[in-house]
């Protein structure tokens, strides 16, 4: 009797060779069951009587059963007995992109692949080589796949439409920044990936709408991030709660290691480029003045912390507890950062880990979007902090 099953990709970086000291050659059947599957997967069913593997536990309280990101998505999957699995294939997508990322990154330096690639984005920022390729990455899993109806990225000026008899039947739209961060990565500063995702709201069995991505936030049934940095993790949640994968290159998967992630309500970190100071809104340098000070009945001065990726920065301030700040300045009177693409996807998260997104008004997820590039002032992590600079940009308001 089978005990448990790994699927392993070794078009996406497994290590042959740690298998190969799992099954030694021409033993295989004396340890595990392998079953050929699509696009390169094999499927490796275990004895009941075949040692665990194990993994150290998100709380690091001893050691527990490993579990992949693939089998945690059909155990979720199993507790809604109408679920048709798309939304399912649709993250396994999203895994195996990851990993042809992950595994690009980890060339920087090796490779041709760092630097300017000598075009511009939609936001007139320069794009980089590796910002091209993990949008075409991104896209062509997408479009693999007959779960999704169109496309939006970052580096994309429109939206792309998949206008086929499997396209205009799919269900759902994604929105995705494929590589947050990009200019650091010169410098080996982590990056990451931001993806959402929406059921689309025009008619099944026609083209995918511009309506069925300008849609709120409050609307997402799944969204996530990637965080390539000295281990690459996978962090998603569909509504109920938060989840961590890390990527274990000896055999090519995602395992659970953050299950449940949680944000402290309360912390000692704020994340802003402190260099724009002078062009912030008055509340938000009243705010910075506030975590300054030398208080330390109640933890202040607060340690600022910022990387310049927003993946990496919000990825450190919900485990740890803290503030993310990009607020509305002189050269971006909108604010910089995306609706779509970025606030969204990291306000439903943080808001299923217990913490609260705003542009200092109003709630992220409630913000009815225009269009899809549109940027917002963005406020994100531990609610207290969320609800102190919110306290401060109404009490301070600039003049007119």
């Amino acid at each position: 009797m089978c005990r448990s099953a790994v699927e392993v990709d070794f078009k996406s970086g497994c290590d042959v060779t740690y298998l190969a000291h799992l099954f030694p050659a021409n033993r295989h059947t004396e340890h595990a069951k392998i079953t050929p599957k699509k696009q390169g997967l094999i499927a490796l069913c275990f004895p009941a009587s075949y040692p665990r593997i194990y993994s150290q536990t998100s709380k690091g309280s001893g050691m527990s059963d490993m579990r992949t990101l693939g089998e945690f998505i059909v155990e979720k999957q199993h507790e809604y007995p109408n679920a048709s699995g798309e939304l399912s294939s649709l993250l396994s997508s999203i895994r195996l992109a990851a990993k042809i990322v992950n595994r690009e990154i980890n060339k920087a330096g090796l490779a041709d692949i760092t630097g300017a690639f000598g075009g511009e984005n939609i936001q007139g920022e320069e794009q980089q080589k590796l910002d091209v390729y993990a949008n075409e990455k991104f896209k062509a899993a997408m479009a693999a796949r007959d779960q999704v109806c169109g496309v939006a990225s970052e580096e994309e000026d429109d939206a792309v439409i998949f206008d086929t008899e499997l396209g205009r039947n799919a269900k759902y739209v994604i929105l995705m920044d494929p590589l947050d961060g990009s200019s650091n990565i010169d410098v080996n500063v982590s990056v990451g990936t931001i993806f959402s995702i929406y059921r689309r709201v025009s008619p099944i069995g026609q083209p995918a709408t511009m309506e069925d991505f300008l849609q709120p936030g409050n609307q997402q049934v799944a969204a996530g991030y990637i965080i390539y940095g000295s281990s690459t993790m996978l962090v998603y949640t569909t509504g109920n709660g938060v989840h961590g994968f890390t990527y274990d290159p000896s055999i090519g998967a995602f395992c659970l290691s953050h299950e449940n992630m949680t944000i402290p309500d309360n912390g000692k970190i704020y994340s802003i480029n402190e260099g724009n100071y002078i062009r912030f809104p008055l509340g938000v340098k009243k705010y910075i003045k506030y975590c300054q000070e030398n208080a330390p009945e109640d933890g202040r001065p607060y340690t600022s912390r910022y990387i310049g990726s927003l993946v990496s920065d919000f990825h450190r301030n919900m485990l740890k507890g803290g503030l993310y700040l990009y607020p509305s300045t002189a050269a971006y009177p909108s604010g910089k950062l995306r609706l779509l693409y970025e606030c969204n996807p990291m306000a439903f998260i943080i808001e299923q880990a217990g913490g609260k997104a705003s542009d200092g008004v109003r709630r992220i997820m409630d913000i009815k979007p225009t269009e899809l590039h549109q940027r917002v002032p963005f406020f994100v992590g531990s609610t207290q902090m969320v609800n102190k600079v919110e306290e401060f940009l109404k009490n301070f308001p600039d003049q007119e």
